[in-house]
C-alpha cells in the first residue's frame, strides 16, 4: 500500500499505523462523502472545459474516483480540448506552461494521449526548460507531475528535480516568490506550495539529496499544521491547503496518522471534512468565503487521492492504470504519423496490431491490472486460460514466458536446436528459440532450459531488460544508481548479483511500480503481474 521502506523495523512501525489509520477516518462515511460530491460535480460541471475551474481539476478527480462517469462526459471533454486546440494553434499560453501540464493532467486521467490532439503534442512544450520555469516554481513542479502521470519521454526531469531543489527554503519550505537568488530572509513557508513540491519530487525520494530536501519540508509542515490539523495560507485558514499536504502525503506513501501530521486527534482528513457542506460541496474557508466552487473541485481530489491510497491502488497522479478511451488517439492519427517503436530499437521488433477489440475476462473485470491484461489480449500477445477466464494470480512458466515476451516484440517465431529438453515439435519451440537468439531468454544450463520451471520475480526482471534494451530503451545504470533504487527495499539483499541491475532498472523505469514493501525476488511471479510488467515496458517503448 505504501512506497518501500529501508528495514523490517520500519515495516513492522508503519504497518501499526496502517491498521490504525484505517479506524482514523470511518471508511463507509469517507466513500459516502466522496459519492454524494462525484454526483454534485457531475451535476454541476455538465460539460468540462480548459481552465482550473470547472475544467481538469474536476476531470482528474472524477476519473480517479472510479465513479460511474458516462463515455459521453470524457469524450465531450476531449472534444472540447480538441476544439479548443485548434483553435489556438496548439498554444495555449505563451507563458504560462502550467496551462499545458495541467492539460496533459486532464487527458491522461480521461484516458486519452496528450500527445496527439488535433496534431499537436501537448508535452514538446515542456521540453523547454527556460519557457517552463519562467512563470516560477509553480512551471517545474507541474512539468514533473505531468510527464510522470502517464511516464511520458523527457530528458529535463533531473533538472526540473534540480530548479525545484534550488528554491527550497532554508527552514524546508517552499513558496510561489522566492527564486533561489534573492534575500531569503524575509521569505515564508507556503503550505500549499511545499505540498506540491512534495508531490512532484515524491518519485525521485530513492535520491538522497531528494529524500533530504522532502525530510526538511515534512517537518516545516509538520510545524506550521494548526491545532485542527489544518494550514494557514494567504492569512487564512483553507480547504485547498490541507489538501495539497494530503496529496503530498499520499504520493510519498506516509499514513495520514503519521505522529507529524495528528493534532488534538484530528487527521488532515479530518481537517478537510470539516469545510463540507450538507449538499456534497466545500468552502474555502470555515466562513464560506472565497471560490467554492474550486474548493469543491479541490477537496474532492484529495479525499479521492486519500481514499485511492488507502484501498491499495496507483496514486491520484500515477495514471498508468487509467482506462485508455477509443474513438479519438487511434482514429485520428493517419497510419503514416503513428510513431510505434523507439529510433534505435532492433529491427525486428514491431509492434502488434489489435487483432480482438474490448477483449475481456471474468475474472479481471476489477482487477489492478484490468488494462495491461486487456491492452495485450486485444494484440494477442498474452492468452487467457479459457475465452472468459485468465486466472490473474496463477504463476507462468519460462516456456509461456518466452512466448509472450517474443509476440510482444512482434519477433517470428523460429525454432532453434539448442536445448536438449525443448523437442522442435513442442509449441513453444520457436518461441523460445527466437528469444533466446535475440538474447532475451538464456538456458539454466548450456543444454538445459527447464520450459515448465516457474519464473521468478527476478528472473522476468532480467527477461523484460533484455527486451527493453531489444526495443532501445538505454538499461545502463551505474553501480550507484543500482544499489540506491534497491537498498530501499527490506529484502534488497536477497537479490541475486546477476539480477540486480535488471532488477534496479525495471524500478527506476517505471516497469515495476515501486509501491510494495518488499521485492521479494525468488518469489514466483503472477500471470497478472508478468502482464503488468510488459504493457509498461512495451508502452515506454512506444509499441502500444
Amino acid at each position: 500500500m505504501f512506497r518501500k521502506l529501508t528495514s523490517a523495523l520500519l515495516t513492522v512501525i508503519i504497518a501499526v499505523s496502517l491498521s490504525i489509520s484505517a479506524f482514523a477516518v470511518d471508511a463507509s462515511a469517507l466513500d459516502a462523502a466522496v459519492n454524494q460530491t462525484a454526483a454534485l460535480l457531475l451535476k454541476t460541471v455538465t460539460n468540462p472545459q480548459v481552465d482550473s475551474i470547472g475544467g481538469e481539476w474536476a476531470v482528474i478527480g472524477l476519473a480517479r474516483s472510479g465513479y460511474a462517469v458516462p463515455d459521453s462526459w470524457y469524450e465531450g471533454y476531449y472534444k472540447t480540448v480538441t476544439e479548443y486546440v485548434e483553435n489556438c494553434g496548439g498554444v495555449l499560453h505563451d507563458k504560462k506552461y502550467t496551462e499545458y501540464s495541467r492539460v496533459i493532467l486532464g487527458l491522461t486521467a480521461a484516458g486519452y494521449d496528450p500527445r496527439n490532439v488535433a496534431g499537436y503534442d501537448l508535452t514538446a512544450p515542456l521540453s523547454d526548460f527556460d519557457k517552463t520555469i519562467w512563470q516560477g516554481i509553480n512551471g517545474p513542479i507541474f512539468a514533473l507531475i505531468a510527464l510522470d502521470s502517464g511516464n511520458y519521454p523527457s530528458d529535463l526531469r533531473d533538472q526540473y528535480i534540480a530548479e525545484i531543489l534550488r528554491r527550497q527554503l532554508p527552514d524546508g519550505g517552499f513558496n510561489l516568490t522566492y527564486d533561489g537568488i534573492s534575500d531569503v530572509s524575509k521569505e515564508k513557508a507556503d503550505p500549499d506550495l511545499t505540498g506540491m513540491a512534495l508531490q512532484a519530487l515524491a518519485k525521485y525520494q530513492h535520491k538522497p539529496e531528494v529524500k533530504t530536501a522532502i525530510d526538511k519540508a515534512l517537518a516545516c509542515l509538520s510545524s506550521m499544521q494548526d491545532e485542527q490539523a489544518g494550514f494557514t495560507s494567504w492569512g487564512s485558514v483553507n480547504v485547498e491547503s490541507a489538501v495539497q499536504v494530503l496529496a503530498a502525503l499520499c504520493e510519498l506513501g506516509i499514513p495520514i496518522d503519521d505522529a507529524r501530521f495528528v493534532k488534538n486527534g484530528k487527521t488532515i482528513v479530518d481537517n478537510i471534512l470539516s469545510f463540507k457542506d450538507s449538499d456534497g460541496s466545500f468552502k474555502h474557508t470555515a466562513d464560506g468565503s472565497g471560490n467554492n466552487q474550486m474548493s469543491t473541485e479541490q477537496a474532492f481530489y484529495g479525499l479521492v487521492c486519500y481514499q485511492r491510497v488507502r484501498d491499495g491502488k496507483n496514486s491520484l497522479y500515477h495514471m498508468t492504470d487509467t482506462v485508455k478511451r477509443g474513438g479519438f488517439i487511434d482514429n485520428d492519427i493517419p497510419d503514416e504519423q503513428k510513431e510505434m517503436g523507439l529510433p534505435n530499437k532492433h529491427a525486428d521488433v514491431k509492434a502488434m496490431p489489435i487483432i480482438a477489440e474490448n477483449k475481456t475476462f471474468a475474472d479481471t473485470a476489477n482487477h489492478a491490472s484490468k488494462k495491461a491484461i486487456e491492452e495485450l489480449a486485444s494484440r494477442g500477445i498474452i492468452n487467457g486460460k479459457t475465452d472468459t477466464s485468465f486466472d490473474p494470480d496463477a504463476t507462468m512458466t519460462r516456456a509461456e514466458y518466452a512466448a509472450i515476451i517474443t509476440r510482444g516484440l512482434g519477433l517470428d517465431a523460429k525454432v532453434v536446436s539448442v536445448f536438449t529438453d525443448i523437442n522442435n515439435d513442442a509449441w513453444y519451440a520457436g518461441y523460445v528459440g527466437t528469444a533466446y537468439t535475440h538474447g532475451i531468454v538464456a538456458g539454466t544450463s548450456a543444454t538445459t532450459f527447464n520450459p515448465t520451471g516457474t519464473i521468478t520475480r527476478q528472473e522476468a526482471a532480467v527477461m523484460t531488460a533484455r527486451a527493453a534494451k531489444l526495443c532501445g530503451i538505454n538499461i545502463n545504470m551505474d553501480d550507484m544508481s543500482v544499489h540506491n533504487t534497491l537498498a530501499q527495499f527490506g529484502d534488497y539483499v536477497t537479490i541475486a548479483d546477476w539480477a540486480r541491475s535488471s532488477m534496479a532498472f525495471c524500478f527506476d523505469s517505471g516497469i515495476l511500480s515501486d509501491e510494495e514493501f518488499d521485492i521479494q525476488p525468488t518469489a514466483n511471479i503472477t500471470r497478472c503481474e508478468i502482464a503488468q510488467m510488459l504493457f509498461n515496458m512495451l508502452g515506454k517503448a512506444k509499441l502500444l
